[in-house]
């Protein structure tokens, strides 16, 4: 039986998920997370073989759960499930650590043989994300120029992008410290790093970044940005 967690913000987009996996008989879903940092927790204590993520989960998103599932629990295969095919944000995943790319409107033709490749250890990619790696291998081979840059988590460590996420999401110092089990102080010295290594004024501008960098989904602010 092939052990599955969903990590999915959207309760009604992980119904849907588990009722096309639940048709396979060899399939189970174990548990089910909101966010990054949930799903990390549910991971360690169920022993999934293939967790399924989207990329734009609130507290901790889904590159950065990638990042942290790759380094603790390797054993965990990782299949990235967005509505994004963009090919910065699909290099970045694969770099982060997932095996697998299923696009949201692909989920009914390609979910489940997603989750029975990754469970063999086999990569999966829908046919729209093999189409964007195979231009980019092309590109790159024939020698043009990217235009664009990746996606970068670059000067910023693990810690302080989680803690820009929870800033981005509009959560207080004094939050962040309880989410995080920190103190009030260490968060202010992160936050203090974090403006000086982006060379940011204000939380708007980190705002920004986040957003541009995806670290957090435009869509999932409040007004803050505005």
């Amino acid at each position: 039986m092939i052990r599955v967690l969903l990590a999915d913000d959207h309760a009604v987009m992980r119904r849907g998920i588990r009722n096309i996996l639940e048709a396979e008989t060899d399939i189970e879903v174990v548990g089910e997370a909101g966010d990054g940092r949930e799903a990390i927790c549910l991971a360690e204590k169920l022993k999934p073989h293939v967790m399924v993520v989207d990329l734009g989960m609130p507290e901790l998103n889904g590159l950065d759960a990638i990042r942290h599932m790759r380094r603790e629990q390797p054993e965990v295969e990782l299949l990235v499930f967005s509505m994004h095919d963009s090919e910065e944000l699909i290099r970045e995943a694969f770099s982060a650590g997932a095996r697998g790319y299923v696009l949201k409107t692909d989920a009914a033709a390609d979910l489940t043989d997603a989750v029975k490749s990754l469970s063999r250890h086999k990569p999966f990619f829908t046919p729209r994300i093999s189409e964007v790696i195979l231009s980019s291998l092309v590109s790159s081979s024939a020698g043009e120029r990217r235009t664009s840059e990746p996606i970068a988590h670059g000067p910023l460590s693990a810690r302080e992008r989680e803690i820009l996420q929870l800033l981005a999401e509009n959560k207080s110092n004094k939050e962040i410290a309880a989410r995080l089990v920190i103190s009030v102080r260490t968060v202010e010295t992160h936050r203090r790093s974090i403006m000086q290594k982006l060379n940011a004024n204000s939380i708007v501008e980190l705002v920004h970044y986040a957003i541009r960098n995806g670290i957090v989904q435009s869509s999932k602010l409040s007004d803050l940005t505005h």
